[in-house]
């Protein structure tokens, strides 16, 4: 059996109930339309308690005439307000009951309200009469008529105004034209010439030169180049273009002789003062003024003089009265002291030349090219730099003068020969400086050129004469002293400082071959005298028969005169000549040595008869070498061995030089070993003779053992070797 859909059940009794329908419905409707709102409104204002005229009271309206209807309307309101009253009084109290008679006479309560309107509306418009409507007409008739009228006057006054309107056309088409020609030449004349206060600013003396003068000059010369347009036509030249060239190349050449005549005063007012600072105006100046080299020329002549009296001037005042306020004092206060009076000289002018080049360059805005001091200045070819060396050689060319005067006067007025070499040095020095900063082929550089070559004349003049006097030195030919004498010492002190001066003057960027070279004709200066000296001393000690002092003096002297100029490396070539006479001496020295030793030892006779004997005797039958001479030379030999002869020998000890003291008796020692042993090969020899030879050179030390002897000479290191 199939089940009933809830849509065919019966509807539950709530829902047929009228009031929850009612309910559901006005609970469900939308009071948010505006017509719904407004409708219900016009409803409550109807049938509002505040109503004084109840709808239903009111009479359906007749068809009547004008008197009638006006009185039955009368007669209407009057028992309609009867009515509601009555009504109102009546039903005022009973609930519900507007409600109730709202929805009974809606409709015809809303028929009989637009019915009312509409009466109020025909009232109203019965008032308009219709005459006033043909009076209303009329008016509007005689409106027409007078515009008529008008509008005939007017087009009469177009037909005769109409050739004055086209007059007038014209004569605006005209002016439109005029304006635009005219806009035309303005742009042309503010583009291609100048204004009378432009003119004015670029010639005018009364004006200063400026930025603002400056500019004009910038926008004559693009006037310039854009006119050239008009000079490269096809017709050839125009008019307009040769007039504008020709003024401009006019107001051009009077800015220039302007900007000549304002850097020739500034250039001269520069002449006042040592330090000046260059503005960006003065800068900018002498850069256009390189377009006229000779407005250029000519300005910087006056810069020029003008630096050379400032800088003449300051030098005389920090030579005589120092700086501001006395300090740094007076130059000339130092006269006495040669050194510091010309190195703070030299210094001044130093200072002052990086000054005027720092100046220098501000003025021609060169950049500065972070050069090291006294390194090697790079001269560029370009124009400004020529202009700079230029204006610096010429700014202390007056300097040159006084400085040369003084510097002269002092290296003439010294005797010794280590003031005169530190002038020459420091001389040197600020010589090479200024070749490295303003260039070889500056005054200045030549003028320190020429003071430096009198320094070293003067030197190298002080060095020869006391290098005759060293050679004149009459010394105690007698005595019995082998050091080096006194003469020589106090040369060797001058000689010391004259080298350790040298080499603080060395420059870094120096080779070894330039510092020797350098320090060669010094050197030799120095050191000649003193190793001639030593040798002519020694050869009149040799004639005295004085033999071994004087080889001993020699050396001592040689050696003491190495020692003086070993630490130092641009000494090396003089050195090695001092070594070579030493080694020929340390030769003759070594041989002296090893006759006395041999003497010494009891062996000189046997060692001449070994070293020339020949083969037609033997060695046996010679009187120094017989077996019992010979037994008694190495018995004398033996004995030496044991004495503190072999191992030190006093009469080295006078030798100043301990290591050339080893040498000379090691030597010495070393021939005498080889001397042995020849010995013994001799003995040896059947063709000598001798009997039981090894019995006679064993009988005694070392036995006739070579090696043994070398190592009691202490000699195995040479024996190896």
């Amino acid at each position: 059996m199939a089940t009933a859909s809830p849509s065919s059940q019966p509807a539950a009794p709530s829902s047929r109930n009228p009031v929850a329908l009612r309910l559901y419905k006005i609970l469900g409707a939308n009071f948010d339309d505006e017509g719904t709102r407004q409708a219900l409104k016009t409803v409550s204002e109807l049938y509002g308690p505040s109503s004084t005229v109840h709808p239903t009271a009111r009479k359906p309206a007749k068809p009547s005439t004008d008197s009638e209807s006006d009185e039955d309307e009368e007669q209407d309101t009057s028992a309609a307000q009867n009515t509601f009253a009555n009504t109102f009084l009546g039903s005022a109290n009973v609930p519900g009951d507007t409600a109730a008679r709202a929805r009974k006479h809606l409709r015809r309560d809303v028929e009989n309200k637009l019915t009312e309107a509409s009466h109020k509306f025909l009232k109203a418009f019965g008032e308009v009469d219709q005459i006033q409507l043909d009076i209303l007409q009329e008016h509007v008739a005689t409106m027409r008529m007078h515009c008529d009228e008008a509008e005939s006057h007017l087009e009469e006054t177009n037909e005769s105004c109409k050739s004055l309107l086209e007059r007038a056309g014209s004569l605006r088409q005209e002016r439109q034209d005029i304006a635009t020609k005219q806009s035309i030449v303005m742009l042309f004349l503010s583009r291609f010439t100048l204004t009378d206060e432009e003119t004015e600013i670029l010639t005018s003396r009364d004006v200063q030169v400026g930025r603002r003068f400056f500019d004009i000059m910038d926008k004559t010369g693009g006037i310039r180049q854009d006119c050239q347009v008009l000079m490269a036509g096809e017709d050839g030249p125009t008019q307009i273009g040769l007039d504008i060239m020709s003024s401009t190349s006019s107001n051009l050449e009077q800015a220039y002789e302007k900007i000549f005549r304002w850097c020739s005063f500034e250039f001269r007012q520069m002449g006042r003062e040592t330090q000046v600072e260059v503005s960006p105006t003065m800068r900018e100046a002498v850069t256009r003024l390189r377009q006229r080299q000779e407005f250029l020329s000519e300005a910087l002549a006056f810069l020029s003089h003008s630096r050379q009296t400032v800088l003449l001037n300051a030098f005389m005042n920090a030579l005589t009265h120092g700086g501001p306020g006395g300090l740094p004092r007076p130059i000339e206060l130092h006269a006495h002291d040669p050194m510091r009076y010309i190195g703070d000289m030299l210094a001044w002018i130093h200072q002052t030349i990086a000054a005027e080049r720092e100046f220098l360059e501000s003025l021609f805005d060169v950049k500065s090219d972070m050069r090291m001091v006294g390194s090697v200045r790079k001269f560029g070819k370009n124009e400004e730099e020529e202009w700079i060396q230029e204006l610096m050689d010429a700014a202390m060319s007056k300097v040159s003068v006084p400085l040369k005067v003084r510097v002269q006067q002092t290296i003439r007025s010294q005797e010794s020969s280590i003031v005169s070499f530190k002038i020459a040095n420091l001389l040197q020095f600020y010589m090479l400086t200024m070749h490295r900063t303003i260039g070889e082929d500056a005054l200045l550089s030549q003028t320190l050129n020429e003071i430096t070559d009198v320094a070293y004349k003067s030197f190298f003049d002080s060095t020869a004469a006391h290098g005759k006097a060293l050679l004149g030195v009459a010394l105690d030919l007698d005595g019995l002293e082998v050091i080096p004498p006194l003469a020589i010492q106090d040369h060797g002190q001058v000689l010391r400082e004259i080298v350790v001066v040298y080499e603080s003057s060395l420059l870094e960027d120096e080779s070894p071959e330039q510092q020797a070279a350098g320090a060669k004709q010094i050197i030799d200066s120095m050191v000649d005298p003193a190793v001639e000296m030593c040798l002519t001393a020694s050869e009149e000690k040799r004639k005295l028969r004085q033999r071994w002092d004087y080889r001993v003096f020699v050396l001592n002297c040689l050696t003491y005169i190495k020692s003086v100029i070993e630490p130092y490396m641009f000494t090396k070539e003089k050195q090695e000549v001092i070594d070579k006479l030493i080694d020929e001496r340390v030769e003759d020295l070594v041989y002296d040595h090893y006759q006395n030793l041999t003497r010494d030892a009891g062996l000189y006779e046997a060692f001449a008869v070994c070293f020339n004997h020949t083969s037609g005797e033997p060695m046996s039958r010679i009187p120094a070498t017989e077996p019992e001479a010979l037994q008694t030379a190495l018995h004398q030999f033996s004995v030496w061995l044991s004495d503190i002869g072999v191992v030190h020998s006093p009469r080295l000890a006078r030798l100043t030089i301990q290591s050339l003291n080893n040498r000379v008796h090691h030597a010495a020692l070393e021939r005498l070993a080889n001397s042995y042993q020849r010995l013994c090969e001799e003995v040896k020899k059947p063709s000598n003779r001798y009997e039981a030879a090894a019995t006679l050179l064993g009988s005694e030390r070392p036995f006739g053992q070579v090696r043994l002897l070398w190592q009691i000479f202490g000699l195995q290191d040479q024996e190896g070797a």
